[in-house]
């Protein structure tokens, strides 16, 4: 039986969560940290043995509520997700990357060019969204992507970045339950992402891992670093596609090699779980991991309700109300977060070394 619209946009959307929220405890460790402080199998952590959300899949919840009230002006859409982080930054968030807080402050200072030239991850850990919305319409889902991107980002690299985890996207909302693409086929959509050399060179070396039949780990240190992936973008989006290829289907064994690959863990892990949660849907994601998916006040059942309500966009190209929350839980909600967040770094430096 495929999987209905709506069975796929809330795998995307708790994918994001259960990625963020899986890897965030492990933000910043070396895969040899990791390995000797979590060596047994992965599970919620953050707050005792409950998962909680960043960043992430903050922003990849304000794209979404942006393409319900905007599926169809770009203009408007835009504006939106730029009062989204306006509010977001008042809510006063832990651990706001570079390029997000000076965006941020730009859009409250009313400039008009608010994109930093930074090739982070941020514009590429909220685009999958955009693509399974408009999984249909090429021109439509690149327009938004590059909308939604130079808000914060300047940097061509992040676009490509974007661009590649919006295609992919897109072609697993097109494909439900289908087999693993066809190598050549999946080769060729990510080198119409990005005509640089850089770029290319990086899917050269895709193609070799793929040849050689690399895991995940011997990828990541490859392209990126031996012991983490950072967050520059062509370093993390070209290791997430190699580990959505690799375990093509199999939404758990992808996070675990991508997490065990350490660096920006909870971006990675946020990005590959919304195109894995694309393909298997919600009931391919663990129930443990979403069962202990515990945040408040932007909770599961408010991501569930906006992915159902983007199926319905999807199906009639008629606008919805966003979906409401508690936001005012955010400030207090924002201290308690940082104050764990601070915990987790004590942590860290005890033993086991």
């Amino acid at each position: 039986m495929k999987l209905s619209r709506a069975e796929q946009y809330k795998g995307l959307l708790l994918g994001t969560v259960v990625g963020d929220s899986l890897g965030l405890p492990a933000e910043g460790l070396s895969k040899r940290r990791i390995a000797k402080l979590y060596p047994k199998a992965w599970q919620q952590r953050f707050f005792f043995h409950t998962g909680w959300i960043s960043d992430d899949s903050e922003h990849s919840l304000f794209i979404a509520q942006s393409l319900l009230a905007h599926p169809d002006d770009v203009n408007a859409f835009k504006r939106r997700f730029a009062w989204c982080l306006r509010g977001w930054l008042l809510g006063l968030p832990a651990g706001v990357g570079k390029a997000s807080l000076l965006s941020c402050l730009k859009l409250w200072l009313g400039l008009s060019n608010t994109g930093v030239f930074s090739a982070g991850n941020g514009a590429a850990m909220r685009s999958a969204m955009i693509g399974a919305l408009f999984y249909d319409e090429t021109e439509k889902r690149r327009t938004y992507v590059k909308a939604a991107t130079e808000i914060s980002h300047s940097d061509p690299k992040a676009l490509t970045g974007a661009l590649a985890l919006a295609e992919i996207s897109a072609w697993a909302i097109r494909n439900p339950q289908a087999p693993r693409p066809e190598w050549r086929s999946f080769y060729e959509l990510l080198q119409s992402c990005g005509i640089d050399k850089d770029w290319q060179a990086l899917l050269t070396e895709l193609k070799q891992a793929h040849i050689a039949n690399l895991s995940v780990a011997d990828f990541a240190a490859k392209v990126a670093a031996p012991q983490a992936v950072s967050g520059y973008v062509y370093h993390s989006v070209p290791v997430v596609l190699y580990a959505w290829y690799q375990h093509y289907g199999d939404f758990a064994a992808g996070l675990e090699a991508m997490m065990r690959c350490g660096g920006d863990t909870d971006t990675t892990a946020a990005m590959l779980g919304a195109i894995s949660g694309a393909v298997v849907g919600e009931c391919g994601i663990p129930a443990k991991w979403l069962a202990d998916f515990k945040d408040y006040p932007r909770s599961r059942t408010v991501f569930t309700q906006v992915a159902e309500q983007l199926a319905q966009v999807a199906e009639d190209k008629q606008p919805r109300a966003p979906v409401s929350y508690g936001w005012w839980w955010l400030p207090l909600r924002n201290s308690l977060f940082m104050i764990w967040v601070l915990l987790h770094g004590l942590r860290r430096l005890l033993p086991p070394y």
